[in-house]
């Protein structure tokens, strides 16, 4: 059982880490897509549906100053800085229909919920450039990267000749004049779709990453892959009126009280929630666990020292549910009694509040393959269920699928194989969105379909 568990590593595998560059963010996401298929045609996923954050606007502003006045590194910014005046975009390079649909999506959801100024062109004075170029081109620069996004650029010819210089650093910005985004054009349709979201968010806005985020792109977990509720009503103050380019933090602070309580009302009322700040020690700890080039001993090291320190802190929070989860997949390679174990506690913090809800179900799917390895039809179902929407809601296509494909054989297990096969069909199209190529979405079914006990003399 153990080694058909080890597939688990592999069911979602859209859990990114981030590489520095020159104060640049970065995120290591790969797979392939082709344009054609003999598999079911690609879902995309409907109108948005963000949800509404809970905080209240004391904590609201709290995140903002960290945010917008922060580095990742914990260099402080001497001032803010935006894009000034109406936002042009322009792409350069070739985009995929798919991508260029979902880039006019996210245009679109920036005006409407950030209220930001924001259009696309063909110009070439376009103060974003989004270049569509290939994988291998951005890993000539930064290996473990899949996108980034860097100032007073527009090229990638642009960047060669100015990395590592002052040009290329975000805290020597006054106004941001010209942004270059660089993004794969070769991936999956959702790792390209991410790509677009984390990127241009940052290039519009916060240049920083807060572990103590729950629903935020701006969170290193990369539980979240599109830009939140709260994200929306985080670059809606960016580019609120009664900020500008160059203000300092203390004249931002004293502006937000306002700004909160004119776009976002329901706040005033609501008690602080504030969380503690995340000592690098943890970050450290989970970045080594679950990131790039760390042999298994290391990680396994790694996750039990951050389920240490959240634990010393007394956590209840998401953090520490992330800390057992971070031990749960480290564990899955030699223990999967351990391994489930720290999944279930994951679960118990997850389970506390509302805006652990995509948490909750990535927990979902690991516990949901333990059920359908042990033959536990109804448990699996059961796990399932409540989380199809989650995925469905935060556009999760890789999650979503891979959660029906989990349904379908829990249903085959319960004798229900006409129901579990339409809903195999049915994950189809949500898997070529998630993970691309005709072989990657076979690649999963069958590993998925390796789980069960009817696979076991295969």
């Amino acid at each position: 059982m153990m080694n058909r568990l080890f597939l688990l590593f592999l069911l979602i595998a859209s859990a990114c880490t981030h590489a520095p560059t020159q104060d640049a963010s970065v995120a290591t996401r790969a797979a392939n897509v082709t344009d054609s298929s003999a598999l079911a045609p690609m879902k995309t996923f409907a109108a948005p549906r963000p949800a509404p954050t809970y905080k209240s606007n004391s904590d609201l502003a709290r995140d903002f100053l960290e945010l917008a006045f922060s580095l990742e590194s914990g260099r402080q910014l001497p001032a803010l800085t935006r894009v000034e005046g109406p936002v042009t975009v322009r792409v350069n390079g070739y985009m995929p229909a798919v991508m260029s649909s979902d880039l006019n999506r996210l245009l679109q959801r920036l005006r409407n919920e950030a209220r930001i100024n924001i259009t696309y062109t063909t110009a070439s004075t376009a103060k974003i450039t989004i270049n569509a170029v290939s994988r291998a081109e951005i890993r000539r620069y930064l290996p473990q990267a899949a996108c980034f996004v860097v100032p007073n650029v527009s090229t990638l010819a642009e960047y060669a000749k100015a990395r590592r210089t002052p040009r290329t650093a975000w805290s020597n910005l006054q106004q941001r004049d010209q942004i270059a985004i660089f993004v794969p054009n070769d991936t999956t349709p959702q790792e390209m779709r991410d790509c677009l979201h984390e990127e241009l968010a940052q290039a519009l806005g916060p240049l920083n990453d807060l572990y103590r985020l729950p629903e935020s792109v701006f969170n290193d977990d990369n539980i979240h892959t599109i830009l939140t509720g709260f994200d929306m009503l985080m670059l809606r103050i960016y580019y609120d009126p009664a900020l500008r380019s160059g203000m300092s933090k203390q004249q931002v602070r004293a502006a937000l009280p306002g700004i909160l309580a004119r776009i976002n009302p329901n706040g005033a009322n609501r008690p602080s929630q504030t969380l503690s700040s995340t000592p690098r020690a943890w970050v450290e700890a989970i970045q080594t666990a679950l990131g790039p080039g760390a042999g298994h001993a290391t990680r396994r090291e790694a996750a039990q020292r951050a389920l240490q320190i959240a634990t010393q802190l007394n956590w209840t929070d998401h953090r520490r549910g992330f800390s057992h989860y971070a031990n749960g997949r480290i564990l899955q390679a030699v223990d999967n009694g351990a391994a489930e174990t720290q999944f279930m506690n994951a679960q118990r913090y997850f389970a506390t509040r509302p805006e652990y809800s995509l948490y909750r179900a990535y927990v979902a799917s690991q516990l949901a393959a333990y059920a359908v390895a042990d033959g536990r039809a109804a448990d699996a179902i059961g796990l399932i269920s409540p989380h199809l929407d989650t995925a469905n809601r935060h556009e999760n296509a890789a999650l979503l699928a891979t959660l029906m494909l989990l349904r379908a054989e829990a249903l085959e297990i319960a004798g229900k194989s006409l129901e579990g096969r339409q809903v195999r069909v049915d994950s189809v199209g949500w898997a070529r969105y998630g993970f691309g190529s005709d072989w990657a979405v076979r690649a999963k079914m069958r590993e998925i379909a390796s789980l069960s006990p009817a696979s076991y003399g295969n």
